[in-house]
């Protein structure tokens, strides 16, 4: 992800993800409690599959956007099916 328009697109669609999750969430309060430990862990996951894949690729002699894109990958993968998901739900 090098290009800055992909940035831009992944900032979008999180706000989209993080709008969709919380109206959900308004709309039935009695799963807003498990759906936000799903949420949190699942941030945690990418977080550190994020971190493990930048370490990967800089030991590899990978240059920093190289890095940089590996270590956004993960989440970007999370985002992009969630907001997939959300759209499916109506």
């Amino acid at each position: 992800m090098t290009n800055p328009a992909q940035w831009g697109l992944f900032a979008w669609q999180a706000g989209w993800v993080f709008t969709l999750h919380s109206l959900n969430m308004m709309a039935k309060p009695d799963g807003a409690g498990a759906e936000l430990t799903r949420l949190a862990l699942e941030k945690q996951k990418a977080f550190s599959d994020g971190w493990f894949a930048a370490g990967r690729a800089a030991m590899q002699g990978a240059d920093p956007a190289a890095v940089m894109a590996a270590a956004a990958r993960p989440a970007q993968r999370r985002v992009s099916a969630n907001l997939r998901a959300l759209r499916r739900k109506g």
